[in-house]
This record gives C-alpha cells, structure tokens and sequence, in this order.
C-alpha cells in the first residue's frame, strides 16, 4: 500500500490514545483526516480544534462526501463492534481498510524504526526516547500511547526519515513493525485473553525480537530469554546506571558503556522502574549515535506522560499522584517509588481494575500488590471490550487483600471516601474512566488545604 496515493484518512474510533496520534500524523502530512468516536472526551476536542471533523453518531450519512472515494483510508480501532453501520458500508463498498497496528507498520518500513517492546514501560521509554531524539535534532516523529507533558501531545515531533513506536504486543500488533532498532522492557504475563498461556506470550516476544536481525541493535533487561545487548541499574550489564543518588528530588546517576563512563545524568520522574526507561532509551539513542551531552540535557528537560505517576497536588501537606497502572508489576512500581519518596507518610489507594479477564487472571498478584497501602478504596471493574464473567467482581478480589482499612466504593461515591480519609498521600491507580475523576479529586481536595 502507497500511503502517498492516499487523500483522505477516516477513522472509525479516532478518540483513542493510539489512534488520535495516527490522526494528527496524517493531519501533519498534508492529508484529510475526519472520524467518527463514540463519546467526546478532551482528545477528540483538541483533534477537533487542530482541523480534524468528528462525529459521535454512527450514521453513514456523517461520512463527508469527499471520503467516499478511492483515495480514503479506513483506520478501525479493535473495539468496534461487528454491527458498526460505518465499517460495514466501508467493507461492502470495498475501501482499504486497516488496523493502528498495520498503518504503523506501513509507515515505519519507510523510516528508521525504533520499537518500544514491552508488557510495561512501552509509553514513557518512547517518550524519553523521543524526547531525546527530537531535541537533539533528528528529523523524528514518535507515536506515543499516552500525552506526553512537554508536548501536550501524544505526539513529538513531525520528521520524515525516523520513527518511534510502542511495539504494542496486545493482538500481536508488534509483528506488522519494521524495527532497525528496538527494545524489550519486560515479557510478563498480560492479554491471557488473547494468548491463552504466558508461554505464547514469551513466543510472540521471541518473534518480534527476531526481527531485528543484527543483536547489538536489540536491547532488553537482564532477566530476559532473548539475544541482546544488556541494560541494568546497579548489576552486571552493557549499559549499567550505577551510584544513584537523589538530589532535589531527582535521580543522579552514572552510566557505563561500551564507550565509557558517563557520569551524572539527572532524570525527574520517580520510581526504579522509571529509572531504568530512561536507561533503555539512553541505551537506544547512544546505539544510534546521539551525542551524549545533548542525551544529557534532553533527559533533565523531560516532564513526563500524563497518567504516569503524574503530581496532581505536592505541598507539604498533602500529595496526590495519579497513575495508569493496572498490572500488578505496575502496581507494585508506584507503591515502591511512593515509599522511597515519602518514607513514613500514610498512603491511601484508589484502585479501579480493568478488564475481567485480567482481574481473574491476576487476582492474588493483584490482592499482594494492593495489600502494600495503608489504605484502600476499591472501585467496580471497568469492563472496555469484555461482557461480565461470572463471580469476577471487586468485592472477590477485595475479599482476597489483606489490609484493615479496605472498602469497595462507587464511582459516585469516591470523593466523599477520600475526603474521609486522614491519609496525606493519595495515589488514584487504573486504566479505566478513573482518570476522569482526577480533576474533581482534585479540585475537592483543594478545598480542604
């Protein structure tokens, strides 16, 4: 498929994370963009106030006139549903229809492709590798699966020759990308629903990771069963982050090479877990030959992705952080780089799960890592894609923690919960609609200070 004979780009599911980058892509290439998306949320008004028609009722009559052509493109997220009016009329009438992950695919065999490979820390690795290249002048676009602070984008960057991408592994999307360098952050268990067993997982894993044919290309963590070039802080690896301090609230550290010491980079962002995205997309961007001073000053300049580990409110009183976790490793990655930072302090989580599948799968991992709060609210299941399985509820899995301050909470009911609580760290944790409490969270707490 030619991208460059195609006009006009329609999605059916413009709103979503992965596919609204797509869209200000396509926008920034000079083609019509347009879509249809089930509900209006804060991405599709930024989409619409940049150019981009969007409709929010399935009609084909909603379908500009100039899209009925042989020059359009159809995007579909996964989620729609078979009986979609538009996808229908789009399949019966023959148009080229694709999925994000198979248009990802097109336009990075054309570029110099990085891949972001991994059950966790996909998002914010790519990010800080983005960043990174884009402000040290490579002519780069990064398709990031989250809005990235100093860009209020999901996007960074509008370059024609080099690509970043998150090798997304959920539908085995990652296998349609053309990587010439990539990473594997982590291969845990996750998508059972898709996979069926963590061995097919770690199967589809070795797959992508064949793709990049030459292994000093290919860069993964130490634990992993792959050929690669070995990324670690504060063990035995290729690129090794070693005396890490904290200072003024960042992380310092010094970075062993193949090329040498490098020695006190700063990075913002809370966690170990964070620390060693940076160290990956550091790993990456030397590897592809960035100078190193400008890798410096680009990785102290980074804000961070809405959603990971994100300040809401941090006085002296009172902190409230939300995050997109909902694996219990990601979990388990806010609750330590809570506790490095705020030692002692009560912490409260609100957690709402997301999926059914995943809450079955992962019951008792998730009860351990909720356990770790000092207090915990416990929202109903946020179901996306899936229909209700049975005995799978928040009140199952919430019969599982072991903690003396736990309670199921109503949506609606949430902020009267928290403002009860005389917890002064307040973590909000989940990948559902959670995320649009966070600004009535925080305005009422804001009233109590």
């Amino acid at each position: 498929m030619n991208l460059n004979q195609i006009h006009n780009v329609f999605f059916i599911g413009i709103g979503g994370i992965g596919m609204s980058a797509l869209a200000r892509y396509f926008k920034n290439i000079g083609k019509q963009v347009a879509g249809y998306d089930k509900t209006p949320t804060a991405l599709t008004k930024e989409l619409i106030e940049n150019g981009i028609a969007i409709h929010f009722e399935d009609r084909i009559d909603y379908i500009p006139q100039n899209f009925k052509a042989d020059n359009t493109l159809v995007i579909v997220t996964p989620a729609v549903p078979k009986t979609h009016l538009q996808w229908n009329y789009f399949l019966e009438k023959n148009y080229e229809l694709k999925k994000r992950a198979e248009v990802l695919g097109i336009i990075t065999k054309d570029t110099f492709c990085f891949a972001v490979a991994g059950t966790h820390g996909k998002t914010t690795t790519s990010s800080i590798l983005g960043h990174i290249l884009y402000e040290s002048g490579v002519d780069v676009t990064a398709f990031i699966g989250g809005i990235v602070e100093n860009y209020n984008s999901n996007l960074i960057g509008s370059g024609k020759t080099v690509t970043v991408v998150e090798a997304d592994e959920f539908d085995r999307s990652f296998l349609h990308l053309h990587p010439n360098i990539a990473c594997v952050t982590s291969m845990d268990a996750d998508h059972l629903d898709i996979y069926g067993s963590s061995d097919a997982i770690e199967a589809s894993f070795v797959e992508f990771a064949d793709k990049v044919k030459d292994k000093t290309k290919l860069f993964i963590t130490n634990e992993l069963p792959l050929e690669g070039v070995t990324v670690a802080v504060n063990v035995a690896a290729v690129y090794k982050a070693f005396n890490v301090r904290i200072a003024d609230g960042s992380y310092v550290f010094d970075i062993e090479t193949p090329a040498g010491i490098l020695t006190d980079f700063k990075f913002a962002l809370p966690g170990r877990h964070n620390l060693m995205n940076a160290l990956m997309a550091i790993a990456m961007a030397v590897n592809f030959g960035t100078p190193t001073d400008a890798i410096a000053v680009a990785l102290a300049s980074f804000k961070g992705v809405r959603r990971r580990f994100s300040y809401q409110i941090k006085n002296e009183n009172l902190v409230y952080i939300d995050d997109y976790a909902h694996h219990p490793t990601e979990i388990n990655a806010v609750h330590q780089a809570v506790r490095e930072l705020y030692p002692g302090k009560k912490v409260l989580a609100i957690f709402q799960p997301h999926l059914f599948s995943r809450t079955s799968d992962f019951a008792d991992d998730f009860a351990k890592s909720l356990s770790n709060f000092d207090e915990l609210l416990l929202m109903d299941i946020y179901p996306a894609r899936e229909l209700p399985m049975e005995g799978i509820t928040s009140e199952w899995l919430l019969s599982k923690v072991q903690n003396n301050s736990k309670k199921l909470v109503a949506k609606e009911n949430v902020i009267g919960a928290i403002l009860e609580s005389d917890a002064s760290i307040i973590v909000t944790i989940g990948a559902g609609d959670i995320g649009e409490l966070v600004e009535p969270i925080k305005t009422a707490l804001y009233e109590t200070i």
